[in-house]
């Protein structure tokens, strides 16, 4: 029986099986940031250890930080505690660290692709759940707690259950004014946010194969939250071409023989999936979210859904309540007060050139705050060298500098309470923007035209307008 390309990957990293069921795992590269490494440099000087593998971590600050004025002092005491405290601990065990003011510092899980430090084949680690995005790359990725952090810093290794394997294929063209991001958050819709648990997932069909790199990260970013361990998508000439001369990706002759091995990172025709899901891209139109998790999703053209059955009513009915929605209603034309453009969902040059090319020649509505936050220093420099910039400033939108922003409650970007922002990023849970902040989740198109319109809207209604 043939293999998938999980288990191909997930066999050539086993260092030894442990009674019981469990592996340990080796780990290619492991990123870390201000949040959840703290306490594990704590552990580490506690015993007296040393980084196993210096060269095989790196780090950045990303969830903390402003994003204004970074070059100043950061005025939020925690937040300024814990970018100093990443900084001393790189120090102090010797690891590279991209922070406040390098060309490289950016979010975690942007700055890893673009600078070639992902790559096929590999498995990845971090202490954030939405690792799963470099495995858009065809690597095993995946978020893990403060103290695996600890235990990767100690041994390069982890030791791991294996998952079981789901496939979901997504075949057809998509419609005009669909992004990557309406197919994770209807996927997720027909699964729910539970539909994943337990598994790992490939992507695979000629929806997916048809998309960016860009666009495959988004995807895999959001397989969390279907509960899933983590997603991935076999390599690809898209996967090589995207890599080929990046900073740290392998160079000429060695470029060569890289790309031969990642050309056998596949499924076989005869692997066998523990679970299978088939859509058609025909189906998916731009995608919102009306609850508190992001399987609580509908097309932007459908009215709020009652309880689905063996859905609980009143956790139903709770969520429905804090978003100050009433099913039957629609969605098409809720106010709304905030849209947020960035995150580690979408906060990459393509997503910003969408929402560049929608926003020419038009304005936000006067009662909306709009921000765009890019991913990385690379991306706001290059969004300015293509005149993004000054479009998103046309249009009225604040174009800020990069971090997570207002993707969580962690840093100055608060949205205030009872207020709506439709956001890109990835989770939609009470007070993940701010306390009291309702979130609707979507596409970068759909945010820029609610930003446009002053409420929720089709965003197709203002590209053929």
């Amino acid at each position: 029986m043939g293999k998938t390309l999980f288990d191909k990957i997930w066999d050539a990293h086993v260092v030894s099986p442990v009674p019981g069921g469990m592996e340990v795992l080796y780990i290619d590269r492991h990123f870390i940031h201000e949040v959840t490494s703290p306490q594990a440099f704590d552990g580490l000087a506690e015993r007296g250890l040393p980084v196993f593998r210096p060269g095989q971590t790196v780090a950045t600050a990303d969830h903390n930080v402003p994003t204004r004025d970074q070059h100043l002092p950061i005025r939020e005491e925690l937040s300024r505690f814990q970018v100093e405290k990443l900084t001393e601990n790189c120090r102090k065990f010797g690891l590279e660290l991209y922070g406040l003011g390098h060309p490289y510092q950016g979010i975690v899980h942007v700055i890893g692709p673009e600078l070639g430090v992902t790559q096929p084949g590999m498995t990845i680690v971090c202490g954030d759940s939405h690792t799963s995005t470099h495995g858009a790359f065809g690597c095993i990725a995946f978020g893990i707690g403060t103290s695996q952090v600890e235990q990767v810093f100690a041994t390069q290794c982890l030791l791991q259950s294996r998952p079981k394997r789901m496939r979901i294929t997504v075949d057809g063209q998509l419609r005009p004014g669909v992004l990557s991001k309406d197919i994770i958050l209807y996927i997720i819709s027909r699964l729910t946010a539970g539909g994943g648990t337990g598994y790992f997932v490939e992507y695979a069909g000629s929806a997916i194969r048809s998309l960016s790199m860009e666009a495959r990260m988004t995807i895999c970013n959001m397989s969390i939250e279907m509960g899933a361990r983590g997603g991935l998508i076999a390599p690809d000439q898209v996967t090589f071409d995207y890599l080929k001369g990046r900073k740290f990706s392998p160079q000429g002759a060695d470029f060569d023989a890289a790309t031969a091995r990642w050309k056998t990172l596949f499924s076989d025709e005869d692997a066998v999936f523990d679970k299978e899901y088939n859509f058609d891209a025909a189906d998916i139109e731009p995608m919102v979210t009306f609850g508190t998790n992001p399987g609580m999703g509908i097309k932007v053209t459908q009215s709020v859904p009652g309880a689905k059955p063996g859905e609980n009513p009143a956790t139903f009915g709770k969520a429905l309540e804090y978003m100050g929605f009433e099913s039957g209603e629609s969605i098409s034309g809720k106010k709304i007060q905030h849209v947020f453009i960035g995150s580690c969902t979408n906060s990459r040059i393509e997503d910003l050139r969408v929402v560049a090319r929608f926003l020419k020649g038009k304005r936000k509505a006067d009662h909306v705050t709009a921000m765009i936050v890019p991913g990385s220093q690379q991306v706001a420099a290059q969004a300015k060298e293509e005149g993004l910039a000054e479009i998103f400033q046309e249009a009225g939108f604040d174009f800020r500098e990069p971090g997570c922003s207002a993707c969580l409650g962690m840093n100055e970007d608060k949205i205030p309470q009872g207020e709506y922002c439709v956001s890109t990023s990835n989770r939609n849970f009470e007070g993940r923007q701010g306390p009291g902040a309702r979130t609707i989740l979507a596409s970068p198109l759909t945010a820029a035209a609610a930003a446009v319109a002053g409420q929720v809207t089709d965003v197709r209604e203002l590209m053929i307008a």
